[in-house]
């Protein structure tokens, strides 16, 4: 349980206590809150000092979701990603270690639904972070001087897919979805994109609440967070499952996450400074 980022700057004095340090957010965040997707990647390769950083500043059970970059998902729509691939794993997302949750590719509104270009992304995708490794070993010279191409450990690396394009919403897609045992998403959107609750994936659910009334900025009423903990409850029978608040932009995600974790009894023991 736990929001999409943690970088806002109307968070402080609001969910940050005033006067807490802006490099201390990620740490104070996951003394709150078990889990956070890493949404920096979206935008631009991080580097393995960064990474190295938000391991050192989180507890021993803390899990991050790592979402890829963009110029996979956006620009390049999926195809030709291999380089694409080797250059974001070897950009440090494995110093994450045992910390690394699963890795989320959020598609355009824009883009189709096209089961030949999913299926070849799939192939691609490293199932495990020794896999990964070897793959990152394949980047190319831009990650030259500030590559992170090993792991501690071999552990499974899963995958998560977002659509925004009507034209997903077939039987075929989920079918395919878990015949690769990728997760798709379960996007609250306030019916802005579409709405899929079938859970393709082995052993992986995989939520993502933007606002259930208006996209990005409304609360979730104590109504609605038991519906979604009563669907959790379902969903956690045989899966694990991750669920991050993006309603950000009024200052709802922390509070909501939080509220949601203790009706499912995930919330943290926390003082009352918070």
């Amino acid at each position: 349980m736990g929001t999409s980022g943690w970088v806002y700057p109307p968070w402080r004095g609001e969910f940050y206590p005033k006067g807490l340090a802006h490099r201390r957010e990620l740490e104070y965040l996951s003394g709150q809150l078990r889990s956070v997707e890493l949404n920096g990647s979206f935008y631009s390769l991080q580097r393995p000092t960064s990474y190295q950083s938000w391991f050192a500043q989180t507890p021993d059970d803390f899990v991050f979701s790592v979402k890829g970059p963009r110029f996979i998902t956006h620009m390049k729509k999926l195809r030709d990603a291999d380089t694409l691939l080797a250059n974001f794993f070897a950009s440090g997302v494995l110093a994450l270690g045992a910390k690394l949750g699963p890795v989320l590719w959020q598609l355009p509104p824009t883009m189709r639904y096209d089961p030949a270009v999913l299926v070849e992304f799939f192939a691609a995708l490293p199932r495990d972070t020794e896999t990964a490794a070897a793959l990152a070993a394949k980047h190319d010279e831009r990650l030259d001087g500030r590559a992170w191409t090993s792991t501690d450990a071999r552990r499974p690396v899963r995958y998560a897919l977002e659509v925004r394009h009507p034209s997903f919403q077939v039987d075929a897609f989920p079918e395919l979805l878990a015949e690769h045992d990728i997760a798709c998403v379960v996007a609250d959107s306030a019916g802005t994109w579409p709405y899929f609750e079938q859970t393709t994936a082995s052993d992986l659910v995989y939520l993502r609440l933007h606002g259930d009334a208006e996209l990005y900025t409304s609360g979730y009423t104590a109504e609605a967070l038991q519906r979604w903990a009563d669907k959790i409850r379902g969903w956690r029978r045989g899966h694990e499952v991750y669920v991050y608040f993006d309603n950000d932009v009024k200052v709802r995600a922390p509070a909501d996450a939080m509220a949601l974790a203790d009706l499912l009894g995930v919330g943290r023991q926390r003082s009352g400074t918070g």
